[in-house]
C-alpha cells in the first residue's frame, strides 16, 4: 500500500473488541508497513469495550488522523469523516416516531449526518473525499441479507454527500456487499470492507487504489481507476 498510494485510508473496525492493546498492535503494524499519511474513522467494533477514546488517543499519538466529524487536508485533497450509523435506506429508513428509544436511535444517525456535513463544509479544498464506516447508500450493501440492510447504513449519511462536491466516498461494514455504487447525485461510493475485497480479488492484497485530482476543472471530480488499480 505504501508503494502504490499517497494516503492510506482506513474505514473503521481497526480492532476486534475495541481494546487499547489491539490499537497498539495496529500502530506497530502500520509503522512497519508505510510512512505515508494514515487517515481513519472508527467502526462499531472499536466501540465494543467502551474504550474508544483510549483507542483514538493511541492512534493520535502515532500521528494517525482519526476523523469524527473532523476534516483535514493532505496534498491538496480534503478528507472528512465520521463513523456513521444505521437506520436504513430510501423509503425504508426508520423515522423518529413512537417510543423514546426509537427516537434516540434515529437521532444518532441524524447526528452523525450533521457531523459529516459540518466537516465537509469546513473543507476549502477543491477536491473532497469522505470516509465512513457505515454505508450512505443501499447499492453497496446489496449482497448482504436484505433483512439486515437497515443495520448496515443510513440514507441520512447520503444527504450531505449530495450537497457538497465529493470526489469519492469510502466505507466498510458490509462484508458481503457490493464494491461500488453512486449516491442519487452521482457521487461515487466504494465499499472497501476487507472481507469483500478478499472475496472479490482472491490471491491479491485486500486494498484498492483510487486516484483523484487535487486541482479539478469540474465541480465533482473523479479520475477513473486504472485497469490494474485493484491489488
Amino acid at each position: 500500500m505504501g508503494e502504490q498510494a499517497d494516503v492510506l485510508l482506513l474505514v473503521g473496525d481497526l480492532t476486534d473488541y475495541g481494546l487499547p492493546e489491539e490499537a497498539t498492535i495496529l500502530v506497530e503494524e502500520l509503522h512497519a508497513a508505510t510512512k505515508k499519511p494514515v487517515v481513519t474513522v472508527l467502526g462499531n467494533h472499536d466501540f465494543e469495550s467502551g474504550k474508544q477514546e483510549m483507542v483514538k488517543e493511541i492512534l493520535a499519538r502515532a500521528e494517525i488522523t482519526v476523523l469524527d466529524g473532523d476534516a483535514c487536508e493532505i496534498e491538496g485533497i480534503g478528507f472528512a469523516g465520521v463513523k456513521g450509523f444505521c437506520g436504513g435506506f430510501e423509503n425504508c429508513a426508520l423515522e423518529p416516531w413512537g417510543e423514546e428509544s426509537i427516537k434516540r436511535f434515529v437521532h444518532e444517525a441524524a447526528d452523525e449526518a450533521l457531523k459529516l456535513e459540518s466537516a465537509l463544509a469546513r473543507l476549502k479544498s477543491r477536491t473532497r473525499v469522505a470516509l465512513l464506516h457505515y454505508s450512505p447508500i443501499r447499492a453497496t450493501v446489496v449482497g448482504e441479507p436484505p433483512e439486515i440492510f437497515a443495520f448496515l447504513g443510513s440514507r441520512r449519511l447520503e444527504e450531505p454527500l449530495n450537497r457538497f462536491p465529493v470526489a469519492a466516498v469510502f466505507h466498510g461494514h458490509a462484508h458481503k456487499g457490493t464494491l461500488e455504487g453512486r449516491t442519487s447525485a452521482g457521487r461515487p461510493v466504494y465499499n472497501v470492507a476487507m472481507p469483500l475485497l478478499r472475496a472479490s480479488f482472491p490471491g491479491t492484497m485486500p486494498f484498492r487504489v483510487v486516484e483523484v485530482d487535487a486541482d479539478p476543472q469540474e465541480e465533482t471530480p473523479l479520475i477513473e481507476e486504472p485497469a490494474n488499480a485493484e491489488a
